[in-house]
């Protein structure tokens, strides 16, 4: 999974050719570090189809305010450099399947 950040959220999320799914979280949230290990394994099983990243709502809030994501965890599916789908809160790999429609 990679970091993004307020720098590099332009080249790594928008500009990537693949489906992003981009997790706004924060290092106090406790529905963040569970959904981890569910990332960081989707991640894993669609590597070359799909990326995966994270990115921190206190240290990097500008991004966050541009989506209006107000709280974490949220995540936010990206296509061609566009939003294609949000869940917000703790969630399901299968909810996660349905948003990246794999």
């Amino acid at each position: 999974m990679e970091e993004v950040d307020d720098r590099s959220f332009e080249r790594l999320v928008l500009g990537s050719t693949e489906p992003y799914l981009l997790d706004f979280s924060a290092l106090w949230c406790p529905p963040c570090r569970a959904l981890e290990p569910i990332l960081e394994a989707l991640a894993q099983e669609h590597r070359g189809q799909l990326r995966v990243g994270k990115i921190d709502i206190d240290s990097s809030p500008e991004i966050a305010a541009r989506y209006g994501v107000r709280g974490a965890p949220t995540l936010v599916l990206f296509r061609d450099g566009k939003e294609a789908g949000r869940k917000l809160g703790l969630t399901t790999r299968r909810a996660l399947l349905s948003l990246l429609g794999l």
